[in-house]
């Protein structure tokens, strides 16, 4: 099945020339000059991957990788003319997955994006990969031995209760798992009352730092009155 990726870049002979380079891979190709037509298009389209440059006649590359990230997790990919370490670190920062300065070899933009495909597609199926104690979906990558965890390719520096809570969960992915059951796996100790908000408090920090919305999780999701879940 051909994979979609959305190109973005107000240069429109360097567009038309990554299109081209794409469909001769087999890609589909949305390809836009401006940002307000590619947020149309992330909206209505289901995308693999974006190519963002980072100089755009209305909405910066920045600000619509950003914009990307509130609801997707696909690879993203930015273009500039700019070769500022400070530029690279922004685009990081707000999501981006890579990062190519102009001019580019179109073959080496090509090189990224089936190496950003082959990583998305490892880390996204729809059952969790377990290779002896690594659990991988979604994006979300978690090492039991040696307790790293890394969230799109971004390292998460947790605490290891903080680590022993997200391994317990995701172990348990389609499931509720109680407070109560919660607590007794992580702490090992007896479930009291105030138990409960020891464990909200470590479900919150981890959700700053994973950057998920409380009120619309996309990972820790609350089953008020029982406990806590991850998806299926």
């Amino acid at each position: 099945m051909s994979m979609n990726i959305m190109v973005v870049d107000d240069e429109q002979s360097i567009a038309d020339l990554i299109e081209v380079y794409l469909k001769n891979e087999g890609y589909t190709v949305y390809k836009f000059y401006n940002g307000q037509d590619a947020l149309k298009c992330v909206m209505s389209e289901k995308l693999d991957l974006a190519i963002l440059d980072v100089m755009l006649p209305d909405i910066d590359g920045f600000t619509l990788c950003q914009r990307i990230r509130e609801n997707h997790n696909f690879p993203v990919i930015m273009l500039t003319a700019k070769d500022e370490e400070i530029d690279k670190i922004t685009g990081l920062t707000l999501g981006a997955d890579d990062y190519v300065t102009k001019p580019f070899q179109p073959l080496e933009l090509v090189a990224r994006v089936k190496a950003q495909l082959r990583r998305f597609t490892r880390y996204n199926s729809s059952e969790p990969l377990r290779e002896g104690k690594i659990i991988a979906f979604a994006g979300l990558v978690l090492n039991k031995d040696t307790h790293e965890c890394t969230l799109n390719e971004r390292p998460l520096s947790l605490t290891p209760t903080e680590f022993s809570i997200l391994w317990v969960l995701a172990s348990n992915r389609g499931r509720v798992v109680s407070s109560e059951e919660l607590f007794r796996e992580v702490w090992g100790d007896k479930y009291f009352t105030n138990s409960n908000n020891t464990v909200m408090v470590h479900i919150r920090h981890l959700r700053e730092k994973m950057g998920d919305n409380a009120e619309h999780p996309k990972y820790i999701k609350t089953v008020w009155g029982v406990g806590y879940k991850i998806d299926r």
